[in-house]
């Protein structure tokens, strides 16, 4: 980014007198509920719909408890697993699929991005999390806990070989199956949603390490440096090596 576009841009979020302006803007979103937790899993703020949905008067109750004291344990055990991820690893959780409450109380599938959050210093103190429920998935069955598992496993596992046939078994499900769901939760197929993961962390590697392209695309489970850049390029319009001199200027 430009340094006087960086520098313009800083100073207007300073002067913001409320920085956590996103909780009201997602307070009358009900499909999609909104959080900030610290390093130590309470909360310190969320949205209304949220709120709700764990049965507080309102979400200021909420703010210094943790998802054991507002959710069932094993929804909240899931959250725990996953902030510690993003704490530890320092990356967002991308549309991983998970078990909520909702409006009505009643259990069904979301689905949840994170990100870290960092102080001026560079230190991860926390993370803000969004989910978008998935009603009708969730009423046609089509989202259950084997099918948030095999999602979870392309996630953690992309960088090794990943057959559509296996995560099809892995998932209960004959491989047509896998790919009808697939399309209908994340509109992509099996195949292009595994591309998608590994470009994404390609992305992140090309923008936070100084790794040749040939050892990130190893890394993320492309067979040479040139399978990655084709893949990079049909989704991206650049090459990895355009990518990485565009985010420096």
């Amino acid at each position: 980014m430009d340094p006087a576009l960086k520098a313009w841009r800083d100073d207007f979020v300073q002067q913001l007198a409320q920085p956590l302006f996103a909780e009201a803007l997602f307070d009358g979103q009900l499909d999609m509920v909104f959080s900030v937790k610290d390093r130590s899993g309470r909360y310190v703020t969320m949205s209304e719909a949220c709120a709700e949905r764990c049965g507080l008067a309102g979400k200021h109750e909420a703010v210094g408890r943790t998802a054991l004291q507002l959710f069932p344990r094993h929804m909240a055990e899931r959250y725990m697993e996953q902030d510690e991820t993003v704490f530890k690893s320092g990356q967002p959780i991308v549309n991983n699929l998970d078990l909520t409450l909702f409006n009505n109380r009643e259990p069904g599938w979301c689905m949840t991005n994170k990100v870290p959050l960092l102080d001026r210093a560079g230190a991860i103190i926390g993370l803000a999390c969004l989910s978008r429920d998935l009603i009708e998935p969730s009423r046609a069955g089509i989202v259950d806990a084997r099918f948030a598992a095999t999602i979870d496993h392309i996630l953690a596992a992309f960088a090794g070989p990943l057959r559509v046939e296996a995560l099809a078994e892995l998932a209960g499900l004959s491989a047509a199956q896998l790919e009808r769901r697939m399309k209908k939760i994340f509109q992509l197929s099996a195949g292009q949603f595994i591309t998608k993961t590994r470009i994404t962390a390609a992305e992140r590697l090309l923008a936070q390490s100084e790794e040749a392209i040939s050892a990130i695309a190893l890394a993320c489970g492309f067979c040479d440096q040139s399978a990655l850049s084709k893949q990079f390029r049909q989704l991206t319009g650049m090459t990895p090596r355009e990518y990485r001199q565009w985010l420096r200027g």
